[in-house]
């Protein structure tokens, strides 16, 4: 599961997600990509399905770059815990993701293979995305 070594934080605020991506909006690694469509966090072992879908269904041939990595620690508290006592312990990590965000991409492979390989890994991911070709 993908987590980072260190955090500068133990324990994040949950925050919004406003505004379009910035960041990672053109294609710059593979031929095709895979575009977020909406804002969401999206979880380590949510984009980990994702990636081991890719690939299985390119049957290891070509190259997929993943273009997320989770770096927010979400917290949560055990089941049936009364309110108050503080914030709750780290439970897992997140990648908070704007609209128009490149999540994958994939090089090396047909067409065909491609499409169909990045709508599976789209299918692992909360979010409604859409799949791009570089264009040249």
């Amino acid at each position: 599961m993908l987590q980072p070594v260190r955090t500068k934080w133990r324990k994040a605020h949950k925050g919004r997600i406003h505004g379009k991506a910035g960041r990672a909006v053109d294609i710059n690694y593979g031929s095709f990509a895979l575009k977020a469509l909406e804002p969401e966090r999206v979880t380590g072992k949510q984009i980990e399905a994702a990636r081991v879908a890719l690939t299985r269904h390119m049957k290891r041939q070509g190259r997929v770059w993943a273009r997320v990595f989770p770096n927010i620690p979400v917290s949560k508290k055990p089941i049936e815990v009364r309110m108050g006592k503080g914030k709750g312990a780290p439970e897992y990590y997140a990648c908070r993701v704007k609209p128009g965000r490149i999540l994958f991409e994939v090089d090396g492979v047909s067409e065909q293979i491609a499409r169909e390989a990045l709508y599976k890994a789209s299918a692992k991911l909360p979010i409604k995305t859409k799949t791009i070709k570089r264009v040249i």
